[in-house]
């Protein structure tokens, strides 16, 4: 019969702490992937205000001001969202971004828009 040594033990302690801590930690983890999706719309709304300085109109095509959206983990890279331009109107823009993954399993996806105010909005908490 084989005796455990001390590392089973140890690796069995860390391992029910993890247990025990990981359902607190989602919170966190989620509002962190959430910092993704505000600083790429940040990114758009920087790009599309430019834009809007040199042709005097906001573009709904994210091509005629430079933006290229982070490849999503659905295309093997490391975006969680998906960005796109949501409405385009002769003196406004809006630009919104919607979690490619479910970070809690809950059926719900955060979605975040960003106006030509340059304020994030959460739309969707998926908490």
């Amino acid at each position: 019969m084989v005796k455990p040594s001390g590392n089973f033990f140890f690796l069995l302690i860390i391992g029910i702490f993890l247990l025990i801590a990981l359902p607190n930690l989602k919170p966190l983890i989620i509002k962190a992937k959430s910092l993704e999706a505000q600083t790429q719309l940040k990114a758009i709304h920087n790009t599309e205000k430019t834009y809007n300085y040199m042709y005097s109109k906001y573009s709904n095509d994210s091509d005629d001001f430079d933006f290229i959206a982070p490849k999503t983990v659905g295309e093997d890279r490391t975006a969680n969202y998906r960005y796109e331009i949501i409405r385009e109107e002769a003196g406004s823009f809006k630009a919104g971004a919607q979690a490619v993954i479910n970070f809690n399993e809950d059926g719900i996806f955060n979605v975040w828009e960003i106006d030509k105010k340059g304020n994030p909005k959460h739309l969707i908490k998926d908490l």
